[in-house]
């Protein structure tokens, strides 16, 4: 089977966590199945995925974030391993300069002093020509004393850097080792909740979650979060209009409709949440964070009330998950494992707050909402899938 269902803890649960419109906890509605379950029952097993399912998805933007370091701290280190080559290579050099200067030195040492010879010239003008000659000489040798003197603290310092940087990189290759079995573990612990239950019971919590996701986005509508229309109004029209390249990030997201989470994956062929997010604004020309914490931390907050399409809405106290804003209420997000890329309510999953990539973007005179392709809302919002369909990460083949 594949249908919806997994981080909601139950109906009333997640209208009473949106961060933006609080209401009251009300009791969890019926499962739509004839299993004779208590609601209850229904709503304990679906708090017990939910915090499975949040577990998983903390472990995994910790991998990312740890990735992102690590593709730092890589440039870095090779960026000192060449300087460290170039600086060898010119010490060797001046090691040859200072060779021939030694060789020199020794072998006019039986010769008259070039000072003596000085004070022998036979004219004036010659000494003073003599003189210029020392001069240069004796520049030319400590400027060869000096580049090598340099040469050797730059190569040293050079070679201190470039130890501790491939000792940071070992540092986070581990962590991020420890991280991705972390998450691992999370997923094998859902896929083992899932596998326990029966079609019926998997039948019943997909009923119970799709009408606590109807009830959460009716509630969170109603509640005036969104402003005019549920869209940010702002218009004769009551569309919010987006920037250039609003528009271009948001028209990116739409073409990944249908293409499976991968947890840290950034496409092209699949995403997690803050993966599609990050790289439909990297297309839009204007690059941003690649984890949705540092989404959340980094770019400028705004107001639900002022969202426009292309802008970003962050979930969950932790800022662990993120979507591109579609209007009209809706978003575009790579939910979780077992899911594809889709288009969900916005009160899906609680709502943190909103963040805007290009705050001095101009919005644009004429804006045409895109087209979706038939199925765009099918799949599940929360990445649950009946048959435990979990895709694995790419497989690490970095070799330092």
């Amino acid at each position: 089977m594949s249908g919806s269902l997994l981080r909601l803890v139950c109906t009333a649960a997640v209208a009473a966590t949106t961060v933006l419109a609080p209401t009251p906890a009300t009791a969890a509605p019926e499962p739509q199945s004839d299993l004779g379950q208590e609601p209850a029952a229904v709503a304990e097993l679906l708090t017990d995925l939910q915090q499975l399912y949040r577990k998983a998805e903390e472990a995994t933007e910790a991998y990312n974030a740890t990735e992102e370091k690590l593709k730092k701290q890589r440039a870095e280190t090779d960026r000192l391993d060449r300087a460290l080559a170039r600086t060898r290579l010119s010490l060797h050099d001046s090691r040859g300069a200072a060779g021939r200067l030694a060789r020199q030195q020794y072998q006019s040492s039986t010769d008259i002093s070039p000072y003596v010879r000085l004070l022998l010239a036979r004219d004036p003008q010659h000494a003073i020509d003599q003189g210029h000659v020392i001069g240069r000489l004796a520049r030319e040798r400590a400027g060869t004393v000096g580049r090598l003197t340099g040469n050797e603290r730059k190569a040293r310092d050079l070679a201190r850097k470039a130890r501790k940087a491939l000792d940071d990189q070992l540092a986070l290759t581990e962590r991020r080792k420890k991280e991705r079995d972390q998450v691992r573990e999370r997923l094998h612990d859902v896929e083992e909740l899932l596998a326990s239950l029966s079609r019926d019971q998997l039948t019943a919590l997909a009923a119970f979650e799709k009408e606590g996701i109807t009830k959460a986005q009716e509630k969170f509508m109603a509640s005036g979060a969104l402003g005019n229309m549920g869209n940010g109004g702002g218009s004769s029209t009551g569309i919010r209009k987006p920037s250039a390249e609003g528009d271009r990030a948001l028209r990116h997201a739409v073409r990944q409709l249908g293409k499976p989470y991968v947890w840290g994956a950034e496409g092209p062929k699949s995403y997690d949440c803050s993966g599609l997010t990050s790289q439909a604004w990297a297309e839009a020309g204007t690059p941003i964070p690649r984890t949705s914490q540092e989404q959340w931390k980094r770019l400028k907050r705004i107001p639900l009330t002022e969202l426009r399409p292309g802008d970003l809405v962050v979930y969950f106290p932790k800022a662990t998950h993120v979507a591109l804003y579609l209007g009209d209420g809706m978003v575009v997000q790579a939910p979780r494992p077992g899911a594809k890329v889709k288009v969900s309510p916005i009160a899906a999953n609680p709502v943190l707050g909103a963040v805007r990539p290009d705050p001095d973007g101009k919005p644009l005179r004429r804006y045409r909402p895109p087209e979706l392709p038939e199925g765009a809302t099918d799949g599940s919002d929360e990445g649950y899938d009946g048959e435990g369909a979990y895709a694995a990460p790419a497989p690490d083949t970095s070799t330092r």
